[in-house]
Order: structure tokens, then C-alpha cells, then sequence
């Protein structure tokens, strides 16, 4: 062990004595908070949950979100898919010991979890997990960390940098809850709580810049051993369908030019990306594709007032608590790129077309001569604008002077005299240090973390990351956050709508937790709050279940994430509901519109006979053909053009051409066992007596099957051929 005595933190090079210390600290009960995702220590989490499992006397609760795990298995089949997966994309990170316990029942007495996310239905069988879920905002969880009735310690990983000559730390991933941890920490101290704040550096993480970074002082303990550095969490490109690009495709529509984007991970995100980059990139194919699925002559009015059609000139900027790779993909694309400052007056004047990053003589007077500004510049002001560029960097503020070796120039800008001096001889040439995006966390693909490892310093400082309380809120600088996030479109996905416009995201109707929260609810309100913002929800409009298709579109629903008199935009497959402003019958028909045609007549009786519908009333032609195979047909020419346009990953992925085959086909076998069961069986049975299928080998190479020896493994081998001739896979 090495123990290093210094002004702020302690530092440690062993995993064993950190925990020695904080049970000592804590004297047994403790509260070990870490934050969502990607920031998690596993070397101090599964030291901590040994302690606890070895000594009962140990009381501890993890108060987290979203802790990752690899692929499991639990056949010889789904083993022989997975496990090469696994070991190539997830080599050498750890599992968490905790969760690898309550995976199978055997969590430790004495040890509780408490979280406020889960990974979309992986807890739903879970009593532990669905009777310790906290149902919080955002914005609200580092109140409730801290909030927690005893000792408490926040614990995760950092980047390690140094600066200037001093050694700086970057939250990197998990900046989301520093900033609100900080603000309690002095209450829970006077309440006379213990609290420890631990940095874990782990130099994988890409060290970013903004609000994550601090000093050592920060924190009351840092682990630092390269033995303990492992590799990020990759979290794999999941398939992007029909469906998705159709709501995708829906969704770019309503962005508008010169504004901002909040959009979230997985398969919906890329879709929306996607289409922004074909309207980018290939524009003439976008409006053609747009005219195709009806978007123009459905919605072209929708589209004209809040949204556009044309290439982004000005460029979006992105204002999201996850920063994802598609706005990585979007800032290629040269349409993630509006840069914002911190700064209220320069922003109010970016936004007003006054300045522009190249400074004029003329915009830096109309500057200065905003009411902030005057009669007299003051220091704060003047460094504000010296870090953004307006003010070149070697002039220091003195007595009300600005200095510039030998030359002074008084900052009284009521004499003419001054202002022209400061004009002639101050000012800088550009704006600096804008940002194009904001985030408070970050996971994804490895390819994600290697962009950003590999970008340059000045590249990576145009993605800032902050806090949830920053991004997911305009509260503490309303004026500013306001002004940044112009025109924006705060997208993201729930389950179900009601046809009144209720929106379950997170829960099914009998309280079954399926994800959580997050920050849905904080952009939904901010959505109203902005005057120029829009909220648009984004909801598959059919599943498919072992009973056949149903509908996402229903009448009524027992649980609520978004309430209907937050309705805003709702966006299917199918098409676009505006629902702002608008009365029942007119909410009840506009998302009837779009939803799936099999459902449409049952979902217009039960609005009738709720008197939400005239007696007389008819569904519009051009909605009544609600179909996949439809929309299907709609985006086959545009697929066959060789584009990449609306690929399944159209950003490529982590899986092999033979992984995405296979998965494909095996997930559609056991869609066909789950319908018709006999059917399948029969089929299977028949392919037993035939031959390998041609062009077969390729797969079963990968799934080890090539030279099956024994008898389960021919079984299996005829299992898989079978999947793929059945999918039309080969």
C-alpha cells in the first residue's frame, strides 16, 4: 500500500486500503452512491460488496443506475452466439460482483441496491429491483442521494490531466451528478453525516472538458493504479428497422435550422441522425424520400412553420444528458455545428445575427455597448469576454485599465475616446471557445470512445459535459440556457399513448418498472417553458408479442409518464400528430391517423363511445393504409439505390456480416415458434431428413458447427440451418 498525505485528497494506490478506510470512516453503514452507466470504479464497488458479503455486520446500500453487464447465456445455442461476441467486444472488463449475485438471487443480506434507471425490461421479474427503484427527475437524483438517512460516499472514475502545470481531473463520462453532489455536501456535513467523495482514474476515459473538470481538491480520496485501468463498456449498435427510419425520417422533418437537438442512445437516435444527414448531405434524395412517404402532403404546413426541408447552413446545436455517437456522426455530417458561449450578451447577439465569429470593429462597439456593459467595463466582464475571444488573450484587466504592455486603455466606456482606443487596439479577431454540444453523460460503441480519445484537444473542447442540473433545466441561468437553445426539439421515446395524448415511458400500467424516468420529464417541461422549443415523442405504433401484433396506440392506459396536458408532438411510423393547442376530439383523431391500420376502427369505436367522436366521424383516406409492408415498400427504392440509405446499421457496428445474419435469423425463428409452434416444429423436422442448405457454411463456421460430433450438436446444427433457409438469410 501507498499512502500520500497531501492538502485535499489522500491518495491511494491500492484498491484494499480505500475500503479500509471507508468502513473505519464510516463505521460500518454506508451508503455507496456512484453514478449512472459508464462511471462506475469496479475495482472499489466489488472490493466494497467482498467486505459486506464476508461481514454481515457491514451495512451497505448502492445507490446507482444503470449498472452494465455483458451477454449472458442459458443454452448451448444462445452460448455458442454469444460468447465469441463477448470475448472479442467486452475483453478484459470485469463484472460487477453485485450484480452478478442479484442476477441470480443470491445478493447478500446485508446489502441493498437502490436505483433510479434500469436497462429497458432486464428487471422486470426482479422483486429487489422493483420494490428499491427510485422514481425521481433527473434533476432530483443527487438530492435524493444525499438525502440518504446516514453516511454517504460518491464514487466514481476519472480522467487525469495536466494543465498548465497543475494536475486537473476530469468527471469525463459521468459529469451528470458532480455538480449537485457538490451543492448538499455542505448541509449533509452540518446535519453531521459522514460523506467521502472518491475519484477512481481510470485512463481509458477520454479526458473532457467544461464543468467536469476540477482540481484534486475536489475530492477526499483518489485511487490511482494502472493495474486498475480497464477498457469502457461498449454498448453495441442495436438494428435499426423500417420503423425506426420511418420515425426517423418523421422526426427530422420538424427540426429546424440554426436550432437545437436533444436526442437519446439505441436504435432511434441513429434513425433520427440518419435521415438529418441525408437531409444534409443528399438533399435532393431527402426531399424525394419526404414526397414518397407523405410527409410533405400530410404535414407540409407542420413542416414549414417549426421545421425545414433544405441543408443545414447555420447547423444545430446539441443540448442532450446523454452524448451519444450520432451527434458525433451529426458533427461529420457538418450539421451538429451552431456554436453557443456563456456569455448572455454575446449569446443574445449571435442569436440576432450581430455577431458572428469573425469580429467586426462594428459588432464588438454594438457589443459594448449593451447596458451589461456599462457606463464602466468591470473585471468579471472583461475576463467573460476575454475567454471568448472578443478581448485578445494577453491583456490583463488593471484598476479599471485594460493593459497591454506599456499601453493602458481606460474601460469608462461613457468617453468616446476610451471606446475607440479599446476598438482600435483590444479586440481580438474571432470568438473562441464556443461549444456545439453539451452532455452529462456519455456511453456507446468502442468506436465512439476511440473518436473521442483520438480527437484533438481543441476538436474534443467543442463537447462540453455538465451537469443534469444544467443541461435538463433552465432553473439558476434562465436568460442564457433559454438563448442557447433556440429553436429546440427535445425528442425522445415512450411505450404508449392513450389517444387523449397520456404517455406511458418508463412503467406498465401495474406498476412494473421497465426503465425509468431519467430526464424525460425535464425536457418535457422545458419544452413548454422555452417559447421556440418543441417536444416530439417518438412511439412504435405496433409490437409484435407471442399473441401477434398489438397496438401502442390505445384508448386508455393505467400508468402515466407524460401527461396529456404536456402533449406537444407525436411521432409513429406512420406519421406526425401535432397535438399543441389542441382540443380532445381533435388530439383523438390525430393519433388515430397515426396508428397502425389493424387497430385504427376498434381505437374510433371506443372514442365514440366515450363521446370523444362525433357519431358520424371517419378516419381521412390517406391514414386508413397504415401497414409495415406499406411503409416497407415506400423506403425499397431509396434502399436500392446503393446509398446506405435507411441500412439497418447505417453507422456501421460491432457484430461480423455472418453476427448480424445469424441474429437476425434466430430472433425470427423464435418470433415463429412464439406464433405457431407446430408449424415451425414440422418444418424443422423437415429440414433434419434434407441436406445443409448452400451457402450455410459461412455461419455455422461461426457458431462452431461446421463438424458437429455428437448428436445434441447435429440437432443444433439443423436447427440453425433451418433459421437461416426459413428467414431467406441464404
Amino acid at each position: 500500500m501507498a499512502v500520500i498525505d497531501h492538502n485535499g485528497p489522500t491518495y491511494y494506490t491500492d484498491v484494499a486500503a480505500v475500503v479500509d478506510y471507508i468502513i473505519e470512516k464510516f463505521d460500518k453503514k454506508i451508503t455507496f452512491c456512484m453514478p449512472i452507466a459508464l462511471g462506475k470504479s469496479y475495482q472499489i464497488s466489488n472490493e466494497m460488496y467482498r467486505r459486506a458479503k464476508n461481514d454481515p455486520s457491514i451495512d451497505l446500500t448502492f445507490v446507482t443506475a444503470l449498472s452494465l453487464e455483458k451477454p449472458t447465456w442459458s443454452n448451448d445455442l444462445e452460448r455458442r452466439m454469444m460468447q465469441p461476441l463477448r470475448d472479442r467486444v467486452w475483453k478484459g472488463i470485469p463484472d460487477f460482483d453485485y450484480m452478478l449475485d442479484l442476477r441470480k438471487g443470491a445478493l447478500a443480506p446485508n446489502v441493498k441496491m437502490k436505483e433510479f434507471y434500469y436497462k429497458a425490461g432486464s428487471v422486470k421479474s426482479d422483486p429487489m429491483a422493483q420494490q428499491n427503484h427510485y422514481s425521481s427527475n433527473y434533476t432530483h437524483v443527487g438530492r435524493d442521494m444525499m438525502d440518504e438517512d446516514c453516511n454517504i460516499l460518491y464514487c466514481h472514475i476519472v480522467a487525469k490531466k495536466e494543465i498548465n502545470g497543475k494536475v486537473c481531473y476530469s468527471d469525463s463520462c459521468n459529469a451528470d451528478l458532480s455538480l449537485d453532489i457538490k451543492k448538499y455536501i455542505p448541509d449533509a456535513k452540518a446535519a453531521g453525516r459522514k460523506f467521502l467523495h472518491i475519484g477512481h482514474v481510470n485512463n481509458a476515459l477520454p479526458f473532457m472538458y467544461g464543468d467536469a473538470v476540477v482540481g484534486g481538491d475536489d475530492y477526499d480520496i483518489i485511487l490511482e493504479n494502472p493495474e486498475y485501468d480497464t477498457p469502457l463498456f461498449s454498448v453495441p449498435k442495436a438494428p435499426v428497422t423500417t420503423a425506426d427510419h420511418m420515425i426517423g425520417l418523421h422526426v427530422s422533418s420538424l427540426v429546424k435550422d440554426g436550432g437545437s437537438l436533444q436526442i437519446g442512445i439505441g436504435s432511434l437516435g441513429d434513425a433520427i441522425a440518419a435521415a438529418l444527414i441525408m437531409r444534409n448531405k443528399a438533399n435532393w434524395d431527402y426531399k424525394k424520400v419526404l414526397d414518397a412517404v407523405g410527409v410533405n402532403s400530410n404535414y407540409g404546413d407542420l413542416v414549414d412553420r417549426i421545421g425545414g426541408r433544405e441543408p443545414f447552413e447555420e447547423g444545430l446545436y446539441g443540448t442532450t444528458e446523454m452524448l451519444v455517437d450520432a451527434f458525433v456522426e451529426l458533427y461529420t455530417a457538418g450539421v451538429i455545428k451552431r456554436k453557443i458561449y456563456g456569455n448572455l450578451e454575446i449569446q443574445r447577439l449571435v442569436n440576432e445575427k450581430v455577431l458572428t465569429e469573425t469580429l467586426t470593429r462594428e459588432s464588438v462597439k454594438a457589443l459594448l455597448s449593451q447596458d451589461a456593459f456599462q457606463p464602466i467595463l468591470k473585471k468579471t466582464d472583461f475576463e467573460s469576454l476575454q475567454k471568448y475571444g472578443v478581448f485578445k488573450e494577453a491583456l490583463v484587466w488593471d484598476d479599471y485599465a485594460i493593459v497591454d504592455g506599456e499601453s493602458r486603455y481606460s474601460t469608462d466606456l461613457r468617453e468616446a475616446a476610451n471606446l475607440d482606443a479599446i476598438l482600435d487596439h483590444c479586440i481580438g479577431e474571432s470568438l473562441e471557445n464556443g461549444v456545439i454540444a453539451h452532455g452529462g453523460f456519455f456511453i456507446g460503441p468502442n468506436q465512439f470512445y476511440d473518436t473521442l480519445r483520438n480527437m484533438s484537444e481543441k476538436e474534443r473542447k467543442l463537447f462540453e459535459m455538465t451537469g443534469v442540473a444544467v443541461l435538463n433545466q433552465l432553473y439558476g441561468d434562465e436568460k442564457l440556457r433559454t438563448l442557447q437553445r433556440k429553436d429546440a426539439r427535445f425528442v425522445n421515446a415512450g411505450m404508449i399513448v392513450s389517444i387523449v395524448g397520456n404517455i406511458a415511458s418508463d412503467a406498465l400500467e401495474n406498476g412494473t418498472v421497465i426503465s425509468g424516468v431519467g430526464g424525460q420529464y425535464n425536457f418535457v417541461s422545458m419544452a413548454h417553458a422555452i417559447e421556440d422549443a418543441r417536444l416530439i415523442m417518438m412511439i412504435r405504433a405496433v409490437k409484435e408479442t407471442a399473441q401477434g401484433p398489438k397496438s401502442n396506440v390505445v384508448f386508455n392506459y393505467g400508468y402515466t409518464t407524460v401527461p396529456r396536458h404536456l402533449k406537444d408532438i407525436v411521432v409513429t411510423e406512420y406519421g406526425i400528430a401535432d397535438l399543441r393547442g389542441k382540443v380532445d376530439h381533435e388530439v383523438v383523431e390525430a393519433l388515430i391517423n397515426v396508428a397502425d391500420s389493424r387497430f385504427q376502427d376498434e381505437l374510433v369505436q371506443k372514442a365514440k363511445k366515450a363521446r370523444k367522436l362525433t357519431p358520424d366521424y371517419e378516419i381521412p383516406a390517406q391514414f386508413r393504409n397504415n401497414y409495415p409492408e406499406v411503409i416497407a415498400k415506400k423506403l425499397a427504392h431509396f434502399r436500392q439505390m446503393g446509398n446506405g440509405y435507411f441500412d439497418v446499421f447505417p453507422f456501421g457496428c460491432e457484430f461480423t456480416k455472418e453476427e448480424i445474419v445469424l441474429g437476425r435469423s434466430l430472433r425470427e425463428f423464435k418470433s415463429k415458434m412464439d406464433k405457431d409452434k407446430i408449424k415451425t416444429i414440422m418444418g424443422l423436422a423437415k429440414q433434419m431428413l434434407t441436406g445443409l442448405p448452400e451457402g450455410s457454411e459461412p455461419y455455422l463456421k461461426r457458431m462452431q458447427l461446421d463438424h458437429p460430433q455428437a448428436f445434441k450438436e447435429k440437432l443444433t446444427q439443423k436447427l440453425v440451418a433451418f433459421a437461416l433457409k426459413s428467414s431467406g438469410q441464404i
